[in-house]
């Protein structure tokens, strides 16, 4: 098998990064050599490769799906929002500046720091069709996922990750549509009918996501749909629940509710262990907590209120994208009096890259927020002094007795002036800190980090002596594997990798405007 595919959607978080995954890894297990690729992302959740290129953590996901090592090619555009109106651009797997969406988009103005002009988005452009066509020579098969929606008229102009590229490589495309959202027929159909009849041509169909119900009431509707547009629904998922797979925004993530619906199991020990999530401004890489909430008997939760630290056995301060704007939050919601409190009664807290910076003495930041001179929360000796050289990494070491591996994706320097060693940070009582992204993800240490946490509140809380991370994953990209497999029609979807769009395909009025 040879070819490739673009898996677009109706809307954002329609299950285009899932369907993505799930291919990838069907097709892995046929035995094809597959890569998939995102041309542009926008996420707060990142992951560093073993070259040190920073790349969206979902793109890194459907590579393990795909069974290959991730690559800054599989996505050569990363934003990474700092506000509402500006992101960093991260260009090969480096940042190169911060610029405003007008900006990055085709409008005047908000570029810095040697960010690439607006004007060069055509040469954007051929930097993502360079990557994909260096993917195509190594890979057998390379699946792309859009952004978004295909149909966003505004920004057709200069598009590189929807219909552009899918122009450009002559992939066909398959639209994913949420139906637990309601609304998918009208979404399928207004999709393409907002197409110019160069872009329908390469629509080849649809696969409806997140079904509940009798597949059978859901058929007629399909039937009219094909009728009407005349394009095959290739399959329609069944809605499941504990996928726990990586997200791409941190921003959508909802309060007060568990981070993963993982397969229910009973504590080992007597008690349970609850772990509050700061939901600070522009969080990034929410993900770290994932492996806590793998663990039986473990409740972790997203609080925003400094009354809900209360009853946590250990409250994490995560990553963030605005160091000083998390610091201010935590300031004016009271928690930052509430990690205060926790602190001098010897209660956990873990603060990891950005969460770490705000637990320190200082920071002076003349990169990130431009605040200057900025006192933390002096919960930890260290100085944290901004560069405008972001620390890319993979770093090994060993903490608690234990072997770690993390990442690293920061801009803020630590000089760490006392306490205890705890990988790259220190610990002093029971607060801890640490740049290492990812670091729970390893069992043994993870094991003994959370029995640490449960000494310290008092917990008789036990770390079952078999949870495998790495494993839990697996299960879940197989899991993703077995939603197309089951529910989609595989050999027509084989078929469209291999031969494209069918020709003829029938022009639905309007189009784009003009």
């Amino acid at each position: 098998m040879s070819g490739g595919l673009l898996v677009a959607g109706t809307t954002s978080d329609a299950g285009k990064s899932v369907v993505t995954a799930g291919i990838c890894r069907w097709l892995a297990r046929k035995g094809v050599s597959v890569a998939p690729f995102k041309a542009q992302n926008m996420s707060l959740n990142s992951f560093v490769t073993r070259e040190g290129a920073e790349i969206g953590r979902a793109q890194a996901m459907q590579a393990q799906a795909a069974r290959v090592e991730p690559s800054a090619l599989m996505n050569p555009v990363l934003l990474k929002p700092g506000s509402d109106r500006s992101s960093q651009v991260v260009l090969m797997g480096k940042p190169v500046g911060e610029m405003s969406a007008r900006g990055f988009f085709g409008g005047p103005g908000g570029a810095s720091s040697g960010t690439p002009q607006p004007g060069g988005r055509q040469a954007l452009l051929e930097t993502v069709v360079g990557c994909l066509e260096e993917l195509r020579s190594t890979y057998d098969v390379v699946i792309c996922e859009g952004a978004g929606s295909p149909a966003e008229i505004n920004l057709r102009r200069t598009d590189i990750v929807n219909m552009g590229i899918a122009r450009a490589a002559r992939f066909p495309v398959l639209v994913v549509g949420d139906i637990d959202r309601g609304g998918v027929f009208a979404s399928f159909f207004g999709t393409t009918a907002l197409l110019s009849a160069a872009d329908q041509e390469l629509v080849a169909g649809y696969l409806v996501n997140k079904f509940r119900g009798d597949v059978s009431l859901l058929e007629p509707g399909l039937d009219m749909l094909q009728g009407l547009t005349g394009r095959r629904t290739f399959g329609v998922l069944p809605y499941r629940h504990g996928l726990g797979i990586d997200e791409e925004d941190g921003l959508r993530v909802s309060l007060r509710g568990a981070v993963r619906e993982s397969a229910v199991a009973p504590p080992v020990g007597a008690d349970v262990l609850r772990v509050a999530v700061c939901a600070v401004p522009l969080m990034s890489n929410f993900t770290d907590v994932d492996a806590l909430a793998a663990e039986p008997g473990v409740v972790v939760r997203f609080v925003d209120r400094a009354e809900e630290l209360v009853d946590a056995d250990l409250v994490v301060v995560p990553g963030t994208r605005g160091t000083v704007r998390a610091l201010q939050w935590l300031r004016e919601r009271g928690l930052a009096d509430a990690l205060a409190r926790r602190a001098a009664e010897g209660r956990p807290v873990l603060g990891i890259c950005g969460g770490f910076q705000v637990l320190g003495e200082h920071i002076e930041d003349d990169v990130e927020s431009r605040a200057g001179s900025v006192d933390g929360l002096g919960l930890l000796p260290v100085r944290v002094r901004f560069a405008r050289e972001k620390t890319l990494a993979r770093p090994v070491g060993e903490a608690l007795g234990e072997p770690v591996e993390g990442y690293e994706i920061h801009h803020g320097v630590a000089e760490v002036a006392g306490g205890e060693p705890f990988l790259d940070g220190c610990r002093v009582g029971e607060v801890w800190g640490t740049h290492w992204h990812g670091s729970l993800e390893s069992d043994a240490f993870r094991r003994r980090f959370l029995t640490e946490v449960a000494r310290a509140a008092g917990r008789r809380f036990v770390p079952a002596p078999d949870t495998s991370f790495a494993a839990l994953r697996e299960e879940q990209l197989d899991l993703l594997g077995d939603l197309i497999e089951e529910h989609a029609d595989t050999d027509e979807l084989s078929r469209l990798i291999e031969k494209g769009a069918p020709a003829g395909l029938p022009f639905i009025a309007p189009g784009a405007p003009s």
